[in-house]
C-alpha cells in the first residue's frame, strides 16, 4: 500500500467499508523529561479502537507514523509487527462485522511542531507538550483512522510527569496519577488534541439562559507557559471569548456542544491556531512582552473568534475530505470579522479585512496554482498546500459577497439549518448550497459556479461619460477577467462618487447599489449627478474583485488621497493601488512616493501597518534596481520624520518607530539606532522596551553594527525563548560569507533546528542589502529541494522551499534556472513543483514590475 500521502481515493473506499464506533487512547508521557538514551525520544502510545465493516472478510489499514510498534492485536488475535507495520500503516485483514483492534507502539516526539511537538524552555529548563494535527498528524501520536470523515467518540488517559497538568478535548479528572478525561462528541482525528505541562492556567466561565429555559454553562480556561505568564492579559482573553459566545449563540440558535472552553497558548507553533473543540491552541506569539498596537489585539480577537466559529462550521459539522475544506475555513474566517465588528470593540474590523485578509487572497488567486474555492484535493500534500489565501480569504470575500447576494437573514437562517440538519456528520458543497437555497430563493448553484467553482479574480474600472454641463450622462462599470481564467462573474457591488468639500476633504455625495454581470453594466442611478472627482467602484467592499480607476479618479487620488475621511473608502483606494503596483501598471516609485506623502496622515493602525510592509516589499521587489538606494534612503528618511512628529507614546509612534528600523541603512540612521538602544538617544514617548529592542538589533546585525558578541550580550539580558529566536535570526543577518554558509547548513543540511528555529533562521539568511552574498545560493537551492522534500516533514519542506527560494536574485537568469527545475523535474511531487511554481512566479512577476519602474526614470 502507498504510506504517508493518503490519496482521495483510499478514503472514500476506506468510508464506505469502516464505520467507528469509539477510541480510547492512553499516552504515557512521563518520558517528556529527564535524559534520554534514545533518539528520536518516544512516548508509549496504546490505543484501542471498536469499528464495524459494511463487507465482513474485507481489508483495510489504520494509520500510525511511530518508530516503532511493541504488538497489535485485531479481534484478540495478535498480529506480528513486523508483517503488518510498514512505518505509516497497519495493514487489517479478514475483518469481522464488528472489529477492535489494539495497537501498542513507541511514538515519537516533535521537534516540527506535527504531533506531539515537546519544548524545552531555556528560561527555565521546564518541558512543554502539545499536539497539532492538521491535516493528518494524530497518527504521529495514537493509531486510527486519519479522514475527516470517519469520526468517532474519543477517551483519552494521560500518565504525566509528577506535578504536571493534562488536558484534552473533554474534562479531565486526575486519578490514581493518570489524567482521565470525558468521552468526546463524534469528532474528527485531527481535532484531537492533549495539552500536557506545568503551564500556567487561568479560569473563568460563561453562562446564559437558553431559548427553552435552561442554563447553559461553559468553563473556560487559558494557558500559556510560566515564563510567559507576567505577560498574560488573560482578562482580554476571556473577555473577546464571552462576547463571541454571545454573538454565536444569538445568531445560530445551536448551543455550543462541546462542554468546557480551554485556549492554551503554546510555544513553536506553526500555524496561527487551531480549533480542537474544547482545547483551543495558538501561537504563543499572541501573547505580547512589549506594547504593540490595537491592531495586535485586533488581530487575537479575530484568530480567538475565528476559532470559535469553527467550533460549529468543522467541528459540529465536518467537510467529508479536503477538497470541501473552504466549508470551514472560509465560514470561520467571514465570521471571525462579522462577530468581531458587531460584538467586539475592534468596529472597523472590515477596514482590516479589505486591507489585508483580501490582499493574501488576490496573491494566491493571480498565481498559476489557483484554484476555486471548491478545490481538487488529491491527497493529503495538496491539502496541506491548500489552507491558502483561496480557502481562507478570498472564500471569505465570497461569503462576505453571499450576504449582499441572498441578504444576512437568508445566510444566518441557512447556517442554523445547517448545524442542526448535519450535527455530528460530514458534508459536501451541496449539503450547504441546499439549505441556503431554501433560505433564500436564490439560485445558489449558478452563483456558485460562478464564485466557488471557478478561479481568479476580476476587474472593474469605472467609466464615465459627462455632458457639457458637467453632469454624467452614462456611467458603467467594465469587467474583464484574466486570459487564464475568463470568467466574468456577478458581482453585487457599490459604486460611489466622491468630491472635495469646500474644506477640502473627499466626501462621498452619491451612491448605487447594483448587480454587475458581463463585461460592462449601466449604473442608471447615478445619470444626471454631478462631474465626481473620483468614482469607486466597489465601495463598502461588498464584492471580490480588483478595483481599477478611470484617468480622473486616478489623478484625484495622486493629490488627494490622504484627504478621504471614510477608512474603509481610504483602504480600499490603498489596496487598489498596491494591485497597479504588483501588476506593473503603476511604477513602484510613485507607490512610494504616495506612501511617503499621505501614510502619516493614516489614522487607522493597521492600515498604516499594512502600507509599511507593502513599500518595504516595493522597494525590495518591484522598484528598478538602480533606483533602490534612492527609493531606501527616501523611506528611511520619511519614517524617521514621521517617528519624531507622531504623538509622544502613541501607536502610530511605535509603528513609524518598527518601519524606521525596518528601512534604516545610512551610517547615520544605524547610529541613532544604536544610540536608541544604548540610551544615548531619546525620542519623546518612545520606549525601548524588550521587543523594541530585538528589532532595532536586526539592522544593526544585518548592516554589520552588531556582531556576535553584542547579540550574545542581548540574549543574556533577554534569556527566553523569544530573545533566542530573535538572536538566532539576527545571527543568520549578518553580512558574512562565512555567517551565510552556517546558516544554511544548518537549515538544509541538518535537521538539529526545532521549527521555529528553522523559521527564525530563514527570515534571518536572506536580507535585501546582501544580494550578492546570497547569490551562490540560488544553484545550490534548486540542486537540495528535492532532496528536502523527501527527507524532512512537509511543514519544513514547506519553511525551507518557500523561505530560501533566491526572490532576492530578482534576475533572468533566476528565473531560467527555475524554469530548467521545472522542465528537469516533472515527475516530482506535485506539491514541490507547486510551490517552485509559485515561486516562479513572484519573481516574474518582480521582474515585470521592475520594468515598469525603470520605464517610468525614462
Amino acid at each position: 500500500m502507498p504510506g504517508e500521502n493518503l490519496s482521495r481515493d483510499e478514503a472514500r473506499e476506506r468510508a464506505a467499508l469502516l464505520s467507528v464506533d469509539g477510541y480510547e487512547v492512553f499516552l504515557d508521557l512521563r518520558s517528556a523529561i529527564g535524559e534520554s538514551g534514545q533518539e528520536p525520544r518516544t512516548f508509549r502510545s496504546v490505543t484501542t479502537i471498536r469499528f464495524r465493516s459494511a463487507e465482513p472478510g474485507a481489508a483495510t489499514f489504520a494509520d500510525l507514523i511511530a518508530p516503532s510498534v511493541t504488538a497489535v492485536s485485531l479481534n484478540g488475535k495478535d498480529l506480528d509487527p513486523s508483517e503488518v507495520f510498514d512505518g505509516t500503516r497497519l495493514t487489517l485483514e479478514d475483518l469481522s462485522e464488528e472489529n477492535e483492534l489494539v495497537v501498542d507502539a513507541q511514538c515519537a516526539y516533535s521537534r516540527t511542531g506535527e504531533g506531539m511537538h515537546r519544548f524545552v524552555d531555556p528560561e527555565d529548563g521546564e518541558v512543554y507538550l502539545y499536539t497539532q494535527y492538521e491535516p493528518a498528524d494524530s497518527r504521529r501520536v495514537f493509531a486510527g483512522f486519519e479522514q475527516p470523515d470517519l469520526k468517532a467518540p474519543y477517551r483519552f488517559q494521560v500518565q504525566a510527569p509528577e506535578g504536571w497538568t493534562a488536558w484534552s478535548n473533554g474534562v479531565g479528572e486526575l486519578t490514581d496519577g493518570v489524567w482521565k478525561f470525558a468521552e468526546t462528541k463524534p469528532i474528527s482525528t485531527y481535532i484531537t488534541a492533549i495539552v500536557a505541562g506545568p503551564y500556567h492556567y487561568v479560569t473563568d466561565s460563561y453562562s446564559r439562559v437558553l431559548d427553552d429555559g435552561t442554563r447553559l454553562e461553559i468553563p473556560l480556561g487559558a494557558m500559556c507557559r510560566k515564563g510567559l505568564a507576567p505577560h498574560f492579559d488573560a482578562d482580554d482573553v476571556f473577555l473577546v471569548t464571552k462576547q463571541g459566545l454571545d454573538f454565536f449563540h444569538d445568531n445560530f440558535d445551536y448551543p455550543y456542544p462541546f462542554g468546557k472552553y480551554d485556549q492554551a497558548f503554546v510555544p513553536e507553533y506553526n500555524l496561527g491556531a487551531m480549533e480542537n473543540p474544547g482545547m483551543v491552541t495558538f501561537r504563543e506569539e499572541f501573547i505580547f512582552r512589549g506594547k504593540v498596537t490595537q491592531a495586535s489585539y485586533e488581530r487575537r480577537a479575530n484568530v480567538i473568534l475565528h476559532e470559535m466559529a469553527h467550533m460549529w462550521f468543522g467541528d459540529l459539522v465536518t467537510m467529508r475530505w479536503w477538497d470541501d475544506l473552504w466549508l470551514k475555513e472560509s465560514f470561520a474566517d467571514f465570521m471571525g470579522s462579522f462577530s468581531m465588528v458587531e460584538a467586539t470593540r475592534f468596529t472597523n474590523g472590515w477596514v482590516t479585512f479589505a486591507n489585508n485578509r483580501k490582499s493574501w487572497a488576490y496573491r494566491a488567486d493571480q498565481l498559476p496554482s489557483t484554484h476555486p474555492v471548491t478545490a481538487d484535493i488529491r491527497d493529503l500534500e495538496d491539502a496541506k498546500l491548500n489552507f491558502d489565501g483561496i480557502t481562507y480569504a478570498k472564500g471569505a470575500s465570497v461569503l462576505k459577497q453571499l450576504v449582499a447576494y441572498a441578504g444576512r437573514d437568508a445566510f444566518l437562517e441557512g447556517a442554523r439549518r445547517y448545524f442542526k440538519r448535519h450535527a455530528y456528520g460530514n458534508t459536501v458543497l451541496g449539503d450547504l448550497l441546499s439549505v441556503l437555497e431554501e433560505t433564500s430563493g436564490r439560485d445558489m448553484v449558478s452563483w456558485a459556479r460562478s464564485w466557488l467553482q471557478t478561479a481568479g479574480v476580476n476587474s472593474l474600472t469605472p467609466q464615465v461619460i459627462l455632458n457639457a454641463e458637467g453632469r454624467i450622462t452614462e456611467l458603467s462599470v467594465l469587467q474583464e477577467a484574466a486570459e487564464s481564467h475568463p470568467e466574468l462573474r456577478p458581482h453585487r457591488v457599490a459604486v460611489g462618487l466622491y468630491s472635495r468639500t469646500p474644506a477640502g476633504d473627499l466626501e462621498r455625495y452619491a451612491r448605487a447599489e447594483i448587480d454587475v454581470d458581463g463585461p460592462r453594466t449601466v449604473v442608471p442611478e447615478l445619470a444626471g449627478e454631478a462631474a465626481p472627482e473620483l468614482v469607486l467602484v466597489n465601495d463598502d467592499d461588498l464584492t471580490y474583485c480588483k478595483i481599477r480607476f478611470d484617468e480622473n479618479s486616478l489623478a484625484t487620488l495622486r493629490d488627494h488621497l490622504g484627504d478621504l475621511t471614510d477608512p474603509l473608502a481610504r483602504a480600499l483606494c490603498w489596496s487598489a493601488l498596491w494591485n497597479l503596483t504588483r501588476d506593473g501598471l503603476m511604477p513602484a516609485r510613485d507607490f512610494i512616493g504616495l506612501v511617503l506623502r499621505f501614510a502619516g496622515r493614516e489614522s487607522d493602525i493597521g492600515v498604516l501597518q499594512m502600507l509599511h510592509a507593502w513599500a518595504n516589499s516595493a522597494l525590495t521587489h518591484y522598484a528598478a534596481p538602480d533606483w533602490r538606494t534612492e527609493g531606501g534612503r527616501a523611506l528611511a528618511e520619511g519614517a524617521l520624520r514621521e517617528l519624531r512628529i507622531a504623538a509622544p507614546g502613541s501607536q502610530h509612534q511605535l509603528t513609524w518607530a518598527r518601519f524606521f528600523a525596518a528601512v534604516a541603512s545610512s551610517a547615520a540612521d544605524l547610529q541613532l539606532l544604536q544610540g536608541l538602544l544604548e540610551g544615548t538617544a531619546k525620542i519623546d514617548g518612545l520606549e525601548v522596551d524588550q521587543e523594541l529592542r530585538w528589532a532595532f538589533l536586526s539592522p544593526l546585525a544585518a548592516h554589520g553594527v552588531a556582531g556576535e558578541e553584542a547579540l550574545a550580550a542581548e540574549l543574556a539580558r533577554d534569556d527566553t525563548a523569544s530573545g533566542k529566536r530573535h538572536q538566532v535570526r539576527c545571527l543568520a543577518a549578518r553580512p558574512s560569507a562565512a555567517v551565510k554558509a552556517q546558516a544554511w547548513a544548518s537549515v538544509v543540511e541538518s535537521d538539529a533546528l526545532s521549527n521555529a528555529l528553522v523559521e527564525a533562521t530563514i527570515a534571518g539568511f536572506a536580507q535585501p542589502s546582501q544580494r550578492e552574498l546570497a547569490t551562490p545560493y540560488a544553484a545550490k537551492y534548486f540542486d537540495a529541494i528535492e532532496r528536502v522534500w523527501a527527507e524532512r516533514s512537509i511543514q519544513i519542506g514547506m519553511d525551507v522551499v518557500r523561505g530560501l527560494f533566491p526572490h532576492l536574485q530578482g534576475d533572468a537568469a533566476t528565473l531560467a534556472a527555475a524554469d530548467e527545475w521545472l522542465t528537469a523535474h516533472e515527475s516530482s511531487a506535485p506539491a514541490l513543483r507547486r510551490l517552485v511554481l509559485e515561486a516562479r512566479d513572484d519573481l516574474s512577476r518582480s521582474l515585470r514590475a521592475q520594468a515598469c519602474d525603470a520605464g517610468a526614470a525614462a
